[in-house]
């Protein structure tokens, strides 16, 4: 079965250009990593996705076309083109992709991407207009309603131990000053708010790791 995913592989992405290759690593990451499948419209704002002209969504699709689904929400036909692409022969045979399999590189762009649509004008006051609510959370604010529930749990597999880490700890303060009101109205509109608790817990022990090791 590797040998077919290799051939695979190799075929969609053999020649790709230099600056091609982080926005597949960051959707190949994303579909591994993230929390449930997310369209398109979320995975081009992580990083090096968008280039220019380059339309690096269309490229993955069409080069993955026989082990993904064409629907607008991107997952794998199969587990076990997951499990090549985090496989030993796939870090062999693709070594400009490896970082496919930095979990704590495709979880910190996965937090990142969560926080800075916390921290955005897109988390408002009454955010939701609408009496079909969980539908209109579903097909008007994906990335927010995703962030909303996931966010933790991608901050809680970085290493702490980066400068820039201090700026995602100023996003997760942010977010409890300015937004915490604002995000436990969408968990509850999505009937989550029963997970706030736990999230806040995670949130929490990540905050005072970061803090211990900086001292």
């Amino acid at each position: 079965m590797y040998s077919l995913y290799l051939t695979v592989v190799k075929a969609s992405f053999g020649r790709i250009c230099k600056e091609e290759i982080q926005g597949i690593v960051s959707v190949m990451g994303a579909m591994i990593f993230a929390k449930k499948p997310l369209s398109d419209d979320v995975l081009v704002m992580l990083p090096g996705v968008r280039i220019g002209d380059s339309d690096i969504m269309r490229l993955f699709r069409k080069g993955l076309t026989s082990v993904i689904d064409s629907g607008n929400i991107l997952h794998f036909h199969h587990k076990s083109f997951e499990d090549y692409l985090l496989s030993t022969s796939f870090m062999q045979e693709f070594p400009e992709l490896s970082a496919v399999q930095d979990r704590g590189y495709n979880e910190r762009q996965l937090a990142v991407l969560c926080l800075k649509a916390l921290v955005s004008s897109e988390l408002h006051f009454n955010i939701i207009k609408n009496v079909d609510i969980q539908a209109t959370v579903k097909s008007t604010v994906p990335l927010i309603s995703y962030s909303s529930q996931f966010w933790a749990d991608h901050l809680v597999h970085i290493p702490s131990d980066k400068p820039s880490d201090r700026k995602l700890m100023e996003a997760v303060e942010f977010i409890m000053y300015e937004k915490l009101l604002f995000w436990i109205e969408i968990m509850s509109l999505m009937g989550k708010a029963y997970e706030t608790s736990s999230i806040l817990k995670k949130a929490l022990s990540w905050k005072v790791c970061l803090q211990v090791i900086s001292l």
